[in-house]
């Protein structure tokens, strides 16, 4: 009687372990879609017609090489639940009738409250047209979602975020005259220029391997 308690209570130990494992495993890569397309893309490109998605996964686009090119480029080491080498990413390709004119990519940033979903809208050149805080979290989150701050990131590339220090938060050029809109005690402000960096980073490495991309889904405007 006793060898069967025991067996029954060590086979439902091992069960209640698989599913709390396998729920963190599955919670462990985080993504970063639009919550609305459809609408966001049209807010976001003025005067696009469509676009198409294309989902990557870091693991089989490049995996730890790539993940070890933009920690080098970044200057930053990737860890957290956002930034494994399983999470997911989504490439939205925009189109004015047949034409490509740009991307829109987010990403995750690990922020004092919680997580801070960085969107940007970027052209051929991969220069950014649109800023957008998709999710912000705290008592200052509202100050990070204005338009006033958001246009601080307009006509911005890579090249200009290459003189900026994610873990100092310093650097010349154009991104040290972006204007805080809150006090320079919080780190969400850094974190979102950090977040904002790591995502021109990865769009920069995603295009060269975009031979490699996954057939596109969705619809262009004919």
């Amino acid at each position: 009687m006793l060898s069967g308690k025991i067996t029954f209570y060590a086979t439902l130990f091992m069960l209640i372990a698989h599913l709390v494992l396998g729920s963190g495993q599955a919670r462990g890569a985080v993504g970063c879609d639009l919550n609305d397309p459809d609408r966001d893309v049209a807010r976001l490109f003025p005067g696009s017609t469509g676009y198409k998605t294309v989902y990557i996964d870091l693991r089989k686009l490049g995996g730890d090489r790539l993940v070890a090119q933009v920690e080098s480029r970044l200057r930053d080491r990737l860890h957290g639940l956002y930034e494994t080498v399983d999470v997911p990413y989504t490439v939205y390709v925009i189109y004015q009738g047949k034409k490509k004119i740009g991307y829109i990519h987010g990403v995750n940033q690990k922020g004092r409250y919680g997580g801070i979903a960085v969107f940007l809208a970027l052209d051929l050149n991969e220069r950014i047209k649109s800023f957008y805080i998709q999710k912000i979290s705290g008592p200052e989150a509202g100050k990070f979602r204005t338009g006033e701050f958001g246009r601080q990131f307009a006509g911005l590339s890579l090249k200009d975020f290459e003189l900026y220090d994610v873990v100092s938060g310093k650097g010349g050029g154009k991104v040290s005259g972006i204007a805080n809109p809150v006090g320079e005690s919080d780190p969400d402000f850094r974190l979102t220029l950090r977040g904002t960096k790591k995502n021109l980073l990865f769009v920069n490495e995603f295009l060269k391997l975009a031979s490699q991309w996954p057939p596109p889904k969705g619809k262009t405007a004919p």
